[in-house]
């Protein structure tokens, strides 16, 4: 397709743009070839130059040949008009008031085919047009990424958290003083620097969320909001649980739970404790049948909890990592996404 549109294009167009393509081209590939030390390009590049230098040579063979016919064709015309036989004048009777001295003006003579000529195409202003059209529209492209905004450049950026100011809260929120909203919280949990936290800086967040629940069997009185934070290898999910159950409560229910690995200690002045659990994994059939898989085991999940002020008056926040391939990161990354987020966090008052 594209080699018939080029072959619809004037020739004073057509050569001088393929002399132009063929030559840039070239010139670059053979470039990269030195670069590269590689023997292929530097042969892709030769036949580039091998095309222009042909196109060139016709070029200057039509310029030649134009130039040429020119003087031919008025030397033509001028023996054409020397060689036609002239008819000789009859004697015309001549009135009395008519004077020998006065005659008539002639009529001007026809246009020569200098004048013609002048008015054909000029074949050096259509080639340097082409030329400037072409470079102009390499210069374009060249420039292109360097001069558009950066939000165009194609690069891939972290997900944002969605806006939910028109989300009307549960009544639990307004009950709660300074209870952070799911918003709020994924704003504080999507940071740019949480991948370098968990050790994987070089991947980008691929999915985000935040939401404004409830706690369960609470009867909607107890506010929980929740965020979550989803990389390729590591998934981070945060959640604030505003009741009166405190962390020390919480370490003896888990001597009574599955939790393993319990570790107590001190964070940010609060305390706080570690503990490992397993995740649910559900199945879901979408073959068609009524209901899917049962609910198993999933992998493996390590989670901070710390309490939501110094005294330990109640409530706590939970940051849990997992990973689909059951690794866990050093209980350290837990401890700094924790220290980097918690104090740009409302601490409730009492």
């Amino acid at each position: 397709m594209l080699g018939f549109l080029v072959r619809l294009l004037p020739f004073w167009v057509r050569e001088p743009l393929l002399i132009l393509v063929g030559s840039v081209f070239g010139v670059r590939i053979m470039y990269l070839a030195h670069r590269d030390g590689a023997w292929m390009p530097a042969a892709i590049g030769l036949v580039f130059l091998v095309f222009t230098a042909v196109r060139v040579h016709t070029v200057v063979r039509a310029l030649r040949a134009r130039r040429a016919a020119a003087p031919a064709s008025a030397a033509d015309g001028a023996a054409t008009d020397a060689a036609k036989p002239q008819p000789c004048p009859q004697p015309q009777p001549q009135s009395e008031s008519q004077r020998p001295a006065e005659r008539r003006p002639t009529a001007p003579a026809a246009p020569t085919a200098s004048v013609a000529a002048e008015k054909e195409p000029n074949a050096w202003g259509q080639a340097v047009a082409a030329v400037a059209v072409f470079a102009a529209l390499g210069a374009a492209l060249w420039l292109g990424p360097q001069l558009l905004p950066a939000d165009d450049d194609g690069t891939s950026r972290p997900v944002s958290c969605a806006d939910g100011e028109d989300e009307e809260l549960p009544s639990a929120y307004r009950k709660t003083p300074r209870a952070v909203t799911g918003d709020e919280l994924c704003e504080a949990l999507n940071r740019p620097d949480l991948a370098r936290l968990l050790g994987t800086p070089a991947e980008t967040a691929t999915a985000v969320s935040g939401t404004s629940g409830t706690a369960p069997l609470t009867d909607g009185k107890v506010a929980q909001p929740e965020a979550q934070v989803q990389f390729d290898t590591y998934t981070v999910h945060v959640s604030v649980t505003y009741n009166h159950l405190s962390v020390a409560q919480y370490v003896k229910l888990m001597e009574y739970g599955e939790e393993t690995d319990v570790k107590t200690l001190s964070v940010l002045g609060r305390p706080a404790v570690f503990a490992s659990d397993h995740t649910m994994k559900i199945e879901i059939d979408l073959g068609g049948s009524a209901s899917g898989g049962p609910v198993g085991q999933g992998p493996l999940a390590r989670t901070l909890s710390v309490a939501l002020d110094a005294k330990d008056q109640g409530g706590y926040y939970d940051i849990t990592v997992w990973s689909t391939s059951g690794a866990l990161p050093a209980d350290s990354a837990l401890l700094d996404i924790a220290e980097k987020m918690l104090p740009t966090l409302p601490e409730r008052t009492v």
